[in-house]
């Protein structure tokens, strides 16, 4: 992992809630119910590798190390598959170890403790969408949370917005159409996660005019003035598949499309957030709702989905 290797001993061991007081923990990142019990019988586990709890101290350390500077995070490691449900659950209990530091950066900066609650959430989100694919326990993707946990990203609203800066050829397009940006300047990355509720252009309004206001106030040093988004689903070919007033096209239609990104389809992503499971045939994908008629449609008929990108002025 980046960042252990010659990083020396930890300042001090990770420090993880008990037996006792760990549910409670839990349910408070939105971590379901099924899940409790055997997060709590892994955490004994846990505690009695030597192993484990090295790796663990040290996955904390570099965690919280830079807290708050975004760019400056650890790779996150895949954990070997000998490990089972130890390793796919690993980087809960390094976040819930983490979840103390970063809690008082929050309160540092003064950010509520409803708008830290609802972004610390994401991890309980992450083990449900984990669940849906694979039905058991473990995270698929603890690197993203990692963001969460150092104060790099937050909830607002429906999408969340993540500290960042413009890239090469995002800036140049940005700058290239007139804005005041350019590359290296600080942007919001605009992510849009699952489980929550229709991405209507309401709740999309709401989350920006939120974005405005708490970045302003709790991070005033950093001047926002762009919004940047890479997905897929800024693909320019859901228009063919979806009406205009679709939600999906009308947030396209809030973006500047930089184009020339993708060579390389990228169709698992589509079908792991429509579907719930990468792994799925395309011959079987439901055709229950337009989103789902449209990605399996598509790649039914020979095409590819790729992933988008797009910038506005906030």
């Amino acid at each position: 992992m980046k960042d252990l290797d010659g990083a020396g001993a930890p300042r001090t061991g990770a420090v993880l809630p008990d037996a006792d007081d760990l549910p409670e923990v839990l349910l408070d990142l939105a971590v379901g119910h099924e899940d409790i019990n055997g997060l709590v019988a892994l955490r004994g586990r846990l505690i009695e590798d030597p192993d484990a709890r090295w790796l663990l101290d040290r996955c904390v350390e570099a965690l919280v190390r830079d807290m708050g500077r975004p760019g400056a995070g650890p790779r996150i490691p895949a954990l070997p598959e000998e490990l089972g449900e130890l390793g796919r659950c690993f980087f809960v209990f390094v976040f819930v170890a983490a979840l103390p530091v970063v809690r008082a950066y929050h309160r540092a900066r003064g950010i509520p403790d409803d708008i830290s609650r609802r972004t610390l959430a994401d991890l309980g989100r992450h083990l449900a969408v984990h669940r849906r694919a694979h039905g058991g326990r473990g995270l698929k993707a603890p690197g993203w949370l990692g963001l969460h946990f150092r104060g790099e990203l937050y909830q607002l609203g429906r999408l969340q917005f993540e500290r960042a800066v413009l890239g090469t050829r995002m800036g140049e397009a940005a700058a290239a159409a007139g804005h005041s940006a350019g590359p290296g300047d600080p942007c919001l990355g605009v992510h849009i996660a699952d489980f929550r509720g229709p991405l209507t252009p309401e709740a999309c309004d709401r989350s920006l005019a939120l974005a405005r206001e708490f970045f302003a106030r709790h991070f005033p040093e950093e001047r926002y003035e762009t919004a940047v988004c890479h997905s897929w689903l800024l693909d320019p070919q859901l228009k063919r598949y979806l009406p205009a007033e679709s939600n999906i096209v009308r947030f396209q239609e809030r973006f500047h499309a930089a184009r020339g990104y993708e060579e390389e389809p990228d169709d698992d992503g589509p079908i792991a957030f429509v579907f719930g499971d990468r792994s799925l045939p395309v011959a079987e994908l439901p055709r229950r709702t337009s989103v789902e008629r449209a990605v399996g449609d598509h790649l039914r008929a020979g095409g590819h989905w790729y992933g988008g990108h797009g910038w506005f002025p906030l």
